[in-house]
């Protein structure tokens, strides 16, 4: 979990663009050192149940989420790295629905 600890501002995804992505407030995903978390984008907002370990000498997040979209019950999974230049790269899937990739950096205000 080292490294990944903290509030990330995802910047990017592959299915929405940023307009979409900041629809109510700056997307993000934060990482809790007690294996838990959150995120929001759009109308979106998942908590988080982490599972840390590195790959490739990488950390490395492997989470499930529930949460809602604009009220309606929502959950899935997904996945989360380190890259070399400090950024983070992940993917979300929404169960029985849509998935996308995702950066994201750390927050400026260190929030």
């Amino acid at each position: 979990m080292k490294g990944l600890a903290g509030r990330w501002r995802i910047v990017a995804m592959d299915n929405w663009d940023r307009d979409a992505i900041e629809l109510v407030g700056p997307g993000f995903i934060e990482f809790a050192r007690k294996g838990t978390g959150e995120f929001g984008f759009i109308a979106v907002r998942g908590w988080l149940d982490c599972r840390w370990s590195e790959r490739d000498g990488r950390p490395f997040v492997e989470f499930t989420w529930e949460g809602d979209d604009e009220g309606d019950q929502v959950n899935g999974r997904g996945w989360a790295v380190l890259a070399e230049d400090g950024e983070l790269t992940g993917h979300l899937f929404f169960h029985l629905g849509d998935d996308s990739g995702f950066r994201a950096t750390p927050f400026e205000d260190g929030r």
